[in-house]
């Protein structure tokens, strides 16, 4: 490995001029497809094979093309009178009257709204006499008891009962990714009539989240830092200039390739952001790692061809390693079954791959182009000495290092103990999906939804629909079998109302709809939901009629019972696949296995920092506390668990090299972390930033995973590899770079130390 990775380097050195120059035309390819080939991105959650999504595809079959209600476009108004007085005041219809031909007059609302119309908008205060008369006309045609039909009008009705609130349902002829700016300004101007009478007016529904991708000014909090934290590293603005031209570089193809894979996949929002979060990050870790191996070797010899091809053969080789961990973990993203989960997982894949390779090839020809100029621009107040510098005086690192070995169990306990502490809050976990009810207070569409439910009680926000299927009953049966489906569902708790909204053509489908007591995210509705499911066997037995639970929120809770139910396997993928390239980089069995733990307790005490921060409120930082978002624990897990690996290679892959040159076990310890320490620290430090710098956007999922990423970095670097793994290190000396002799045999000798690049001399120190 290193030796192939050396003539790598040495060739991108001297051939400098044609590898930037394919680097540059891929990235001006990319540009082109991103601005020719990509197409919208969108959130749909959706899960082929999940019960709900089962039932949602019966609907389409029997009801004809039905929209995922997760990606569906849908648009709502909601008024609220002054407190004590109703919306059905001759000024408030009025006022009501005058909103609704505004909003006729747009034109991306449906045209079957507008005058003339099939179906033209109307006063939902003024037509709420109807909706009670045509629920009397049911009761006297079909025999429903005259209370079960005033329950149902009230349930449908679309003002509350106190008259003080009213909802207006507005329907939209364009695709949720074609909602625009534009629109949205034209939705809320056309509610001005009713908010100048004194009505308080929201603009809710899908229609009225942004859609406006997350991040930009993101990136450039976390390249500001990173160029701070390499100034203070190699007191040089060129050398602190060329990670980040290499990263910026990287992310641009990776993030434009992303872009116009959206052309020919259906791609979550999300997807390009977290891969530009994560491609940012590890690309500046992967050439600051080699740029201060090259710096190091330029204190060994003045051919600085020679000294780039080792610097890519040493440092080159873990990064190799390193990026691997974490593709493993990233494609493994697949084996849970969930389509945007593996997009994201892929297109955050890509980005890494991309990362690994530039900083193998891009960076060298850099170094390659600055010539004698890398080190150029010294900053004279900062003191750069190289920690492998023989003559240098004693670093941080290589003092902290001996202090943990000299009490290793101090430090190994201590880790463990404050790790385990700050995971207590994730026994508390709870999880959702990215909704209008999890949305910031301060939005539009949050305020709406807060409206309905104050007016309607919490369950009109999330109805649950039950397709129920009798195509095994007779013709004459099957309606008395549909009442017979609402009887049992009205044995289920927490159920306020429950009646038929629609039946086919064939009259062997109906479509009940159910709504809740409680709100969506609620553990009630949850329960209900599982009930439902629970007596489906039993009611199909009794009535002939078999029916499945769908709708919004039990799409939602099929996303997150999924998700959860895929945490395990998923882990036992990821860490066997990794822990086999572990113990082939280290050749050992403990040094491998203590990493992997290591991860699992960074990974605990993330989840736990996040529930306290983010759904608890703790320290008051959140003024929003929600649910975590379903899937980021599974994408945290596979995230952390490649850069945790990152580290442990970068550290730990210092320590074997000095143990395979001779050096005591408890000094290759010493010697490795004195080495490592300082790069893996800036490292840290700058991925910390990246992450953290996204919790400035509005998103909460986006806000809440650079919070989680930002945290578990700060725990696996700072705590695991500096604190626990050199503690373990060191007790374990000898022992823990022990492997069978027939496993030794077995596993490839990849050479991540460049142990066959040692043969020439040192030749005279160059000046740097």
């Amino acid at each position: 490995m290193a030796t192939y990775l050396y003539r790598i380097g040495k060739f991108a050195y001297r051939r400098k001029g044609l590898v930037l120059a394919l680097w540059l035309a891929i990235l001006v390819l990319a540009g082109i497809g991103a601005a020719t080939l990509s197409g919208p991105t969108a959130n749909s959650f959706n899960i082929p094979g999940t019960p709900a999504q089962s039932a949602l595809d019966l609907q389409s079959e029997r009801f004809g093309g039905t929209e995922d209600p997760l990606s569906a476009v849908s648009g709502q108004y909601v008024f609220k009178a002054p407190d004590g007085q109703s919306l059905d005041t001759p000024a408030y219809l009025a006022a009501i009257d005058a909103t609704i031909a505004d909003i006729d007059k747009i034109d991306d609302v449906d045209a079957a709204a507008k005058p003339g119309g099939a179906k033209p908008l109307a006063n939902p205060v003024a037509g709420n006499t109807s909706i009670v008369d045509q629920y009397n006309k049911a009761a006297a045609d079909d025999g429903t008891a005259p209370d079960v039909a005033a329950a149902n009008a009230a349930a449908l009705s679309p003002l509350s009962p106190n008259g003080n609130i009213g909802t207006l349902d507005v329907p939209i002829s364009v695709d949720l990714a074609d909602v625009t700016d534009d629109l949205r300004s034209d939705l809320d101007a056309a509610a001005q009539p009713a908010r100048d009478a004194g009505l308080t007016v929201e603009l809710g529904g899908s229609v009225a989240q942004s859609s406006a991708p997350p991040g930009g000014s993101s990136e450039l909090v976390g390249l500001a830092v990173a160029a701070i934290v390499m100034l203070i590293m190699f007191g040089s603005a060129a050398a602190a200039s060329l990670p980040l031209i290499t990263a910026i570089v990287g992310i641009g193809v990776s993030s434009l390739a992303i872009t116009t894979a959206s052309g020919f996949a259906d791609l979550s929002t999300f997807t390009p952001v977290l891969a530009i979060m994560i491609g940012l990050a590890v690309a500046i870790d992967y050439s600051l790692f080699i740029l201060a191996r090259y710096r190091h070797e330029l204190t060994l010899t003045d051919d600085r061809e020679d000294a780039v091809g080792r610097a890519v053969g040493t440092a080159g080789s873990a990064v190799v390693f390193a990026g691997a961990t974490v593709l493993i973990a990233l494609v493994a993203l697949r084996v849970v079954g969930i389509p945007f989960l593996s997009q994201m997982g892929l297109a955050a894949a890509f980005a890494v791959l991309i990362a690994v390779l530039i900083a193998l090839t891009f960076l060298p020809a850099m170094l390659g182009l600055y010539k004698g100029k890398a080190f150029a621009g010294k900053l004279g107040f900062i003191n750069s000495t190289d920690p492998e510098d023989p003559n240098a005086k004693p670093t941080n690192g290589l003092r902290w290092a001996r202090l943990l070995v000299k009490r290793p169990a101090i430090g190994l306990i201590g880790g463990i103990v404050l790790l385990g502490v700050i995971a207590g809050p994730a026994t508390g976990l709870s999880l959702a999906l990215p909704s209008i009810a999890t949305s910031d207070p301060a939005t539009s569409v949050r305020k709406a939804y807060d409206l309905e439910q104050e007016g309607f009680g919490p369950g009109k926000s999330g109805p649950l629909l039950t397709i129920a299927d009798a195509t095994d009953l007779p013709d004459a049966d099957r309606t008395a079998g549909f009442g017979k489906v609402i009887d049992a569902i009205y044995e289920e708790d927490d159920v306020a109302n429950a009646q038929i909204v629609a039946v086919n053509e064939a009259g062997d489908t109906a479509q009940i709809l159910i709504t809740p007591s409680s709100g969506p995210n609620s553990q009630e509705t949850k329960d209900l939901v599982a009930n439902l499911r629970a007596a489906e066997s039993g009611v199909a037995e009794s009535t002939g009629v078999s029916y499945g639970v769908t709708g919004q929120t039990a799409l939602e809770l099929d996303v997150s019972e999924r998700l959860q139910n895929a945490l395990v396997p998923y882990l036992a993928v990821v860490v066997g696949l990794a822990f086999i390239l572990l113990m082939v980089v280290f050749r050992s069995i403990l040094v491998p296995l203590t990493a992997t733990v290591g991860f699992l307790l960074s990974v605990l005490a993330t989840f736990g920092a996040t529930v306290f921060i983010f759904q608890e409120g703790g320290l008051g930082l959140i003024s929003n506390p929600q649910p975590i978002v379903s899937f980021m624990p599974i994408f945290l897990i596979g995230v952390v668990f490649g850069l945790a690996m990152d580290y442990q290679v970068f550290l730990v892959s210092r320590m074997r090299e000095e143990f395979v040159h001779g050096t005591p076990a408890k000094d290759a310890v010493v010697n490795g972390f004195k080495y490592g320490a300082r790069v893996v620290t800036s490292a840290a430090i700058i991925m910390i930033s990246v992450f953290a710098a996204f919790m400035a956007e509005p998103d909460s999922f986006i806000k809440s995973i650079g919070f989680a990423l930002a945290a578990a970095v700060f725990f696996d670097a700072f705590v695991v590899r500096m604190v626990i793994i050199p503690s373990v290190m060191a007790l374990l000396g000898d022992k823990a770079w022990w492997l069978p002799t027939w496993l030794d045999k077995i596993l490839p000798n990849v050479d991540i130390e460049g142990a066959k690049l040692k043969t020439a001399e040192p030749k005279v120190p160059a000046n740097v």
